[in-house]
């Protein structure tokens, strides 16, 4: 009979545990930009995205606030620009515990520079390559301050804190993006596009000559058939050019953030088997 119930238990395991069982505390935070926080109605309004889009009990999720002196360590070496307490309205909310690949869900209603895949191709740049997000605003916003939030809030999840010069490489690839859209006005996914290719041939062949990936960008503008001013062209060379330079940093961050989330998840699986065999 022993033997009997011992085989059943196991069959049930089977059945409540999914293929890439993970850990089943809640692994999700939001970042609330400061202006949004501290205004009751424009925050009812992010959460409502949030609820609505996340599916998430909110009471359930940590969360922060990203103060226009954060954003400012990042921009003002980036672009010259400096916002006040009164401009930070971009908020985010990071799930873990969706983790198997990464995703992100822009509110297009009122994010209107910044897309989802312009902050896949960052946060990959940043070594991030799990977790769902989910950007909004509660008004119309153009999303670059939105990524100091993000990485912020992948921090608290996992512990584990990002290089300050890996974080200034994902920051300047946002802004350097959202610079180009405005000035060549090109479409903001064509761009995407064309960047993760740049990327994707500088990684493979270890490139880090300016004029290489100068010329690079040129051939993909090409293929993708659009236009960017030269300067532009300078500026994106520059900033996948950064990426290059800080990939030890960033292989680096992917170890810790892999070590953490294993770990994890052994831990929580030992856990709820040891439970359920009790």
């Amino acid at each position: 009979m022993r033997k009997i119930s011992i085989i059943l238990a196991i069959i049930i395991i089977g059945i409540l545990i999914p293929v890439g069982f993970a850990t089943s505390q809640s692994q999700a935070v939001i970042t609330y930009g400061e202006t949004t926080y501290n205004n009751a109605d424009y925050k009812n309004t992010v959460d409502n995205f949030f609820k609505t889009q996340a599916g998430v009990d909110l009471n359930s999720v940590d969360s922060k606030i990203i103060t226009a002196s954060d954003v400012n360590k990042i921009s003002s070496t980036i672009t010259g620009k400096t916002y006040s307490s009164s401009q930070i309205f971009s908020s985010a909310l990071v799930d873990l515990n969706d983790n198997d690949d990464l995703e992100v869900s822009v509110d297009k209603s009122k994010i209107n520079t910044i897309t989802g895949d312009m902050y896949i191709s960052a946060l990959k740049s940043a070594g991030i390559t799990a977790g769902h997000v989910y950007v909004t605003s509660p008004v119309s916003a153009t999303g670059e301050s939105a990524l100091a939030g993000i990485m912020n809030s992948y921090e608290v999840v996992t512990d584990v804190e990002i290089p300050e010069t890996v974080k200034e490489a994902a920051n300047n690839e946002i802004y350097t993006q959202a610079e180009i859209v405005k000035n060549s006005d090109v479409d903001a996914d064509k761009l995407s596009d064309l960047v993760d290719d740049v990327k994707e041939e500088v990684q493979e062949n270890n490139v880090t000559d300016h004029q290489t990936i100068v010329n690079i960008i040129n051939n993909y503008t090409i293929t993708y058939n659009i236009n960017i001013t030269n300067s532009d062209i300078e500026n994106l060379a520059s900033s996948i050019e950064q990426i290059q330079n800080v990939q030890g940093d960033i292989n680096q961050y992917q170890i810790q953030v892999s070590d953490v989330i294993n770990s994890t998840d052994s831990n929580s699986a030992n856990d709820f088997l040891s439970g359920l065999f009790n």
